[in-house]
């Protein structure tokens, strides 16, 4: 039986440092960078997931958590069919500031975005500030899913990126034959040096 293929947009968003370059690039490349730079405006990478016989092409915006750069945010939001809203469980500020990001997301004008919800660094559950009902209740509120994970093992991605996958079949998406088109969205301003941050 020959597969179906379909492609979405889905946006990484939250504050500077949860790990969400860490996690993209666990998904993609298997890897964990322990000094990994802060996002400047915003990277792209894509991967396939596969559900049953058909497959999806996620296309990925990891976005960056610097408050000078939300208006940017915006822009990558335009278009997308998933954002997943990604918090540090050892950092409550973090998970707070969510209802900012999803604010964001929406005023984009985007209003049938899919949201994942994601608890990060979850291999530091011992130091962990956030409680579980009121991260899934956070979710459940904005009408997401939610899901943990560890960009530094591994636990829990694939597992989020299948849920992304299964969440938009029947959903809006764009087949191959009617591609989603990809901002390329350049910096006006001049790139600050890159900090380091633990992800």
């Amino acid at each position: 039986m020959e597969s179906e293929e379909y492609q979405a947009k889905v946006v990484l968003i939250g504050d500077t440092g949860v790990g969400k370059s860490s996690l993209l690039d666990m998904f993609i490349i298997n890897t964990f960078k322990p000094n990994q730079d802060s996002t400047v405006g915003g990277s792209f990478k894509s991967k396939e997931v596969y559900i049953g016989t058909k497959v999806i092409k996620l296309n990925i915006w990891d976005t960056a958590g610097q408050e000078r750069y939300q208006s940017l945010t915006k822009m990558y939001c335009r278009g997308a069919s998933v954002a997943i809203l990604v918090y540090d469980i050892t950092k409550k500020d973090t998970f707070d500031h969510l209802r900012k990001w999803h604010e964001i997301v929406l005023e984009s004008g985007n209003n049938d975005i899919i949201f994942a919800v994601v608890g990060n660094k979850e291999d530091l559950i011992d130091r962990e500030e956030v409680k579980l009902e009121e991260a899934r209740g956070f979710a459940k509120k904005i009408g997401g899913f939610y899901r943990k994970t560890s960009a530094r093992t591994g636990v829990g991605i694939e597992r989020l990126f299948e849920s992304v996958g299964y969440k938009l079949l029947p959903g809006e998406i764009n087949s191959r034959q009617s591609s989603q088109k990809i901002e390329q969205i350049s910096l006006s301003q001049p790139v600050p040096p890159s900090s380091k941050c633990c992800s």
